[in-house]
């Protein structure tokens, strides 16, 4: 298992580095590109209407390229109990994701550590979300399009995170080379999640973008010292 997430983040452990997953990776290959740009997770999507979606099968081949120390991340959509059991006895999970309108007694059932994304609508008490997802890993906010889970591309008001939280962030949502050093320069976050920001089209990524992005997660880092 990979370190995308410490265990002693809740502890009140500093950040010494933004983390990094890349997300909707559909094949060996472009994981093996994010990998190469120094990704702290991937994403495994196993929602079938999304374009970056992949099966078990995909899953298994992925994960047998993959080094230890990157994290396994497996994005859920209000999946059925009996589909998560067999994901996590079948493919290398290290992390689930759970991007729906999963409760939190679904989410912690599965004695796997998850994060808990939420999309930020207008009227969402983000203070209520940190008190019922307290036994989350951390929560990953998204922006918000109705009916539409996540994956987007489109970012969100950043200034409605409070800068003092009960959990770690993990920042999504229409991040990319440009915008991204802007985003930890304002958020903080403990992780930053990107998928279309680095692909050639959904579910294809690039190989320049992926490393274009890194470097600028690298240098917001080295300016925030």
């Amino acid at each position: 298992m990979g370190v995308f997430l410490e265990p002693s983040l809740k502890q009140g452990s500093s950040v010494q580095r933004t983390r990094v997953k890349i997300c909707g990776i559909t094949s060996a290959a472009d994981a093996q590109l994010a990998i190469n740009a120094g990704a702290d997770a991937i994403g495994l999507v196993f929602y079938a209407p999304s374009p970056r979606a992949v099966d078990i099968a995909q899953a298994q081949q992925i994960c047998r390229s993959l080094p230890p120390f990157v994290t396994v991340v497996a994005l859920l959509v209000n999946a059925e109990q009996a589909f998560v059991s067999e994901l996590l006895s079948k493919v290398p999970v290290d992390l689930l994701q759970f991007h729906g309108d999963e409760p939190a007694a679904f989410c912690q059932q599965f004695g796997k550590p998850y994060l808990k994304a939420i999309r930020m609508r207008p009227e969402l008490d983000l203070n209520a979300c940190f008190n019922e997802y307290a036994a989350a890993s951390a929560i990953l906010l998204d922006a918000y399009r109705k009916g539409v889970p996540g994956g987007t591309g489109e970012s969100f008001d950043w200034a409605r995170i409070p800068a003092n939280r009960p959990l770690p962030i993990v920042l999504a949502g229409g991040l990319e080379a440009d915008n991204v050093a802007a985003a930890i320069a304002q958020v903080a976050p403990y992780a930053v999640d990107v998928s279309g920001g680095v692909e050639a089209s959904p579910g294809r990524k690039d190989g320049l973008k992926i490393a274009a992005f890194m470097q600028a997660v690298t240098a917001a880092n080295s300016a925030a010292k």
